[in-house]
C-alpha cells in the first residue's frame, strides 16, 4: 500500500482510517467538501485515487487552514520556515518551543503553528478558554525532521496544487452552499455532541445546531458522510444521532488502543461513520459501495 504524505501531526485525524472511509465515497466525485477539513486527510486520500479532482477545505481554525494553504500553494515558503525554526532549537530546544508558542499566540502566523504541531506532545492539540495553543512540548524527541517534513509537503502539494478552494467560515455557510454534485465529508469536533466545551478543539458546535443542517442537506438531497461518536470498549465517545435522520452506521475499526495494552487491557477503537440517504439511494446498498 502507497503510503499518503501527511505533513501536519494531529491527534484525532482520519489519516489511519482514510483508505476506508473512501469505501464508502462515490467512484466520482465532482468536489468533495470539507467543513471541519483538519489535516485534510480525506482529501488527500480521494485526490490520490483520484476519486476527485475539486476540493473545498474549510476549518473555523483559521491558523490551520492557512497552513495547510502554506503547503498546499506554497511548499517552499513554509517547508524553509519550518526547517529555519526547527534548526533553532538545538541549544536548549525546551525554551526554545514555549517562546514560539508565545509568538504564536501572540500573531497566528501558520509558520510557527507547524512546528508546535510537530513537536507537541503526542501531536495532541491543546487550548486554553482563551482559545490560546497551551499544549506542552514532547521531551523526548525535537519533532519531525526536516527532510521528512519536506518530503510529505511536497507530496502534499504535489497531489492538492491548484485545486482547492480554502475558507475559515462557520461550517454551516459550507453546508448552505453545497449542492447535489458536491460529496461532503464531515468529522466534527467531540465536544459538539456532548456540550461542554473540549481543550482538543479551537472551536466546538452545538448538536442541536447540527442535527438541523444534517436534516437541511437530507431535504436538499446532498450526499454525505459523517465521523462523529465512537468507543473503546465499554467507554463510549459522542452520543449517536437520531435515527429520524435516516442515516445509515458503519462501525470502522482503528486499532487496538495503546494505552488499554499499557494497563493490561486488550481493547479496540472502533469509530462510526454515517451514511446520508442520498449517498445509498444513488450507489446502493453498503455492499456494493464497498470495494
Amino acid at each position: 500500500m502507497v503510503r499518503l504524505p501527511h505533513p501536519i501531526q494531529y491527534q484525532g485525524s482520519k489519516r489511519s482510517l482514510a483508505l476506508n472511509i473512501l469505501h464508502f465515497l462515490p467512484r466520482k466525485v465532482d468536489r468533495l467538501i470539507e467543513p471541519f477539513t483538519g489535516t485534510a486527510a480525506i482529501s488527500v486520500a480521494a485526490c490520490s485515487r483520484n476519486i476527485s479532482q475539486r476540493f473545498w477545505l474549510n476549518d473555523i481554525n483559521r491558523p490551520l487552514i492557512e497552513l495547510l494553504e502554506l503547503i498546499i500553494q506554497r511548499p517552499n515558503e513554509i517547508i524553509n520556515a519550518y526547517t529555519e525554526i526547527w534548526n533553532a532549537q538545538h541549544q536548549n530546544s525546551i525554551l526554545h518551543y514555549f517562546e514560539i508558542r508565545e509568538q504564536f499566540n501572540t500573531l497566528n502566523d501558520p509558520k510557527l503553528f507547524l512546528y508546535l504541531l510537530a513537536r507537541c506532545v503526542k501531536g495532541a492539540v491543546r487550548y486554553n478558554s482563551d482559545g490560546g495553543f497551551n499544549q506542552s512540548p514532547d521531551k523526548r524527541r525535537k519533532g519531525t525532521h526536516p527532510d521528512k517534513m519536506t518530503t510529505n509537503i511536497q507530496g502534499v502539494s504535489a497531489l492538492l496544487n491548484g485545486k482547492c478552494k480554502f475558507t475559515s467560515l462557520d461550517y454551516r455557510q459550507i453546508l448552505d452552499q453545497a449542492n447535489p454534485n458536491d460529496f461532503i465529508y464531515m468529522d466534527p469536533p467531540y465536544q459538539g455532541v456532548c456540550g461542554n466545551r473540549d481543550s482538543r478543539y479551537f472551536s466546538g458546535i452545538n448538536v442541536d445546531e447540527f442535527i438541523e443542517a444534517i436534516d437541511r442537506l437530507n431535504r436538499r438531497s446532498i450526499p454525505f458522510a459523517i465521523s462523529y461518536d465512537g468507543r473503546r470498549g465499554d467507554k463510549t465517545f459522542g452520543i449517536a444521532l437520531p435515527q429520524e435522520l435516516g442515516l445509515q452506521k458503519v462501525e470502522l475499526e482503528v486499532g487496538r488502543s495503546s494505552q488499554a495494552t499499557l494497563l493490561g487491557r486488550s481493547e479496540m477503537t472502533i469509530e462510526s461513520l454515517y451514511i446520508s440517504p442520498k449517498l445509498l439511494e444513488t450507489h446502493g446498498t453498503l455492499t456494493q459501495l464497498t470495494r
